[in-house]
């Protein structure tokens, strides 16, 4: 399997596939997904196969625009508004899916999750598929289920190598963490998942507050506690604390990778971690994959401020870490 350069034939090529009940990896503007016709069994099955994701938990349908999303759902004034406010962009919006629209992307829900991605070779796909009759692309991360999501093309050829017929090469993700994903589905507007998409930017379109998460919140991407994990385990510690936790760590003879503002000495390896929360955001993956990567026993991530901009890297962090730091 090589990298494709995406351009009209390949992209055609790829909307014949997809039609066909194939799979074809895209970049988005957050990261690569791993796309099926969202109409087609057969493609949808494919795409949890390839994963390894578990049947009942639902992928994102990326749609074109607002117009294509209300072949899957219904649209009242509040999804319009988020739509026309940040469509084509890192915005999930879960909602009722239409009686009769397909549910091979929705699990066991009866919502269903649409985005309107901004990346020009995702949109260029999605437009080449509609010629062909097709409503959207059913896409989760294109990576093994609960690992590291990919940011470059060549991350998915890493995980997932010749299982996926096509990888189209779009450069690395502008965005680099998921969408922000909002439950519209059971009246009040509810934060799923930050993302993209500041809380407070949407909070000032809708002209209400987002409400926490809560026990009956509908399935959604990303959302389980543990996800996004590299292979080594990986903590979080405070900056104040670093150079004493590496000390510790060293001393027992464990090799330790860092990704901080400022080195600590006896760190194996050690990355530079941005100021920007944009920007943290922007090398999340790659900088965990790269870690990952260095033969360490650990991997140890100065935690991100606690304020508002740093919410989507927190939340990936935190479920990264979770596996580790829950254990005994």
């Amino acid at each position: 399997m090589s990298l494709l350069a995406a351009d009209p034939d390949t992209i055609a090529r790829a909307a014949r596939l997809l039609r066909g009940g194939g799979t074809v990896a895209l970049p988005t503007e957050t990261v690569y997904g791993l796309g099926a016709d969202a109409g087609s069994a057969e493609g949808v099955a494919a795409v949890y196969r390839i994963k390894g994701r578990p049947a009942g938990h639902p992928l994102i349908v990326h749609v074109l625009d607002s117009e294509q999303a209300a072949f899957w759902a219904e649209l009242d004034a509040r999804a319009q508004r988020l739509a026309q406010g940040f469509w084509p962009g890192p915005l999930t919006l879960i909602l009722r899916r239409r009686p009769g629209a397909p549910a091979h992307a929705c699990g066991a829900e009866s919502t269903i999750g649409l985005r309107a991605p901004a990346h020009p070779v995702a949109r260029a796909l999605l437009a080449a598929l509609a010629a062909l009759g097709g409503h959207g692309i059913a896409a989760p991360s294109a990576n093994r289920f609960g690992r590291v999501s990919p940011t470059r093309a060549r991350h998915v050829l890493d995980d997932l190598g010749s299982a996926v017929p096509m990888i189209l090469d779009g450069g690395d993700c502008a965005v680099g963490v998921e969408s922000t994903i909002v439950d519209l589905s059971r009246g009040s507007a509810v934060l799923l998942r930050p993302g993209g998409v500041p809380a407070e930017a949407i909070e000032a379109v809708l002209g209400e507050p987002l409400l926490a998460r809560d026990a009956q919140a509908p399935k959604a991407s990303g959302t389980l506690a543990a996800h996004y994990a590299p292979r080594t385990p990986l903590e979080r510690v405070a900056s104040s604390a670093l150079a004493a936790r590496v000390a510790e760590l060293a001393a027992l003879g464990l090799r330790v990778a860092v990704w901080s503002r400022a080195e600590p000495p006896g760190a194996a390896r050690w990355l530079a971690q941005p100021d920007e929360p944009e920007a943290c955001a922007h090398r999340l993956y790659d900088t965990l994959r790269a870690l990952d990567a260095a033969g360490a026993a650990r991997i140890l991530i100065e935690h991100p401020p606690d304020e508002p901009a740093w919410a989507a890297v927190a939340d990936r962090l935190a479920r990264a870490a979770a596996t580790f730091e829950s254990s005994p």
